[in-house]
């Protein structure tokens, strides 16, 4: 019997945590939550965990506001080059110097112009920025948001589908001259000189079989139906780091 009465109250406790988990798009501005679970697969926990976000991670919420929202990979302009790639949770670590303002790279609107004044994320992570030539110092323009796309190719005789976001960390030598495969035209074919990230990221590229020397062609790019560029965002704390988090991703974030 006592057996028993410790079961029930172990299911119990468990109902009651579980009825505490409550939507991060819910949580009140100016509160501290912990996420305690992500749904909707590995895709959106690799990109929630490129803004610092994982389960048990603890969360200062900053405000919620109705903006412009930001999706997808953006083309900046720089110094050696005249678009360059980078990935949403990339630009969310940036943080230029626009007049007397310091803001993340994410929140600029095309045209804007910013200098580079800190890089949050690490020794590491600043290690990858210098690859694109952007540091601390560098001026960045706000060119576009690339088009949310599929982009497929194939390498080694195997067909292989990522995001503009992924693309962007593969370089490839073309004509004598290094670009990022997003800029490939359909049909053209390359050899991949440097793929940009740690370990997970080169791990997870060498699983589907492209690495360093790859032969790789562009197959083609497939757009997905558009969506409204008018949004809720969540702007808030992890760890120090402002992050800005759309409420569709939010929604997948469980906190307490």
């Amino acid at each position: 019997m006592v057996f028993a009465h410790l079961t029930i109250h172990h299911r119990s406790k468990s109902q009651k945590e579980i009825y505490k988990m409550r939507s991060l798009k819910d949580a009140e501005p100016e509160t501290t939550v912990v996420v305690k679970e992500i749904t909707g697969g590995m895709d959106v926990k690799e990109y929630l965990a490129e803004l610092g976000v994982t389960e048990g991670t603890e969360i200062e919420m900053v405000a919620t506001e109705p903006v412009h929202v930001h999706r997808g990979p953006i083309a900046l302009g720089t110094k050696d080059h005249d678009e360059l790639i980078i990935a949403r949770g990339w630009a969310d670590k940036i943080y230029v110097e626009m007049g007397d303002e310091t803001t993340p790279l994410i929140v600029l609107e095309e045209g804007d112009t910013g200098t580079v004044r800190s890089i949050e994320g690490g020794k590491d992570f600043e290690g990858f920025l210098s690859e694109y030539g952007i540091v601390e110092g560098s001026e960045l323009t706000f060119l576009r948001h690339v088009p949310d796309c599929t982009i497929v190719v194939s390498s080694g005789g195997a067909e292989m589908r990522m995001g503009e976001g992924q693309a962007s960390k593969i370089f490839a030598t073309q004509d004598g001259r290094s670009i990022q495969l997003n800029h490939l035209k359909e049909g053209e074919s390359s050899t991949v000189e440097k793929i940009v990230g740690g370990t997970h990221v080169m791990g997870k590229f060498e699983q589907i079989g492209l690495e360093e020397g790859s032969a790789i062609t562009l197959l083609r790019k497939e757009i997905v139906a558009p969506v409204s560029d008018k949004g809720t965002y969540i702007r808030a704390n992890v760890c120090g780091q402002h992050i800005t988090i759309g409420h569709g991703l939010a929604e997948k974030v469980l906190v307490s």
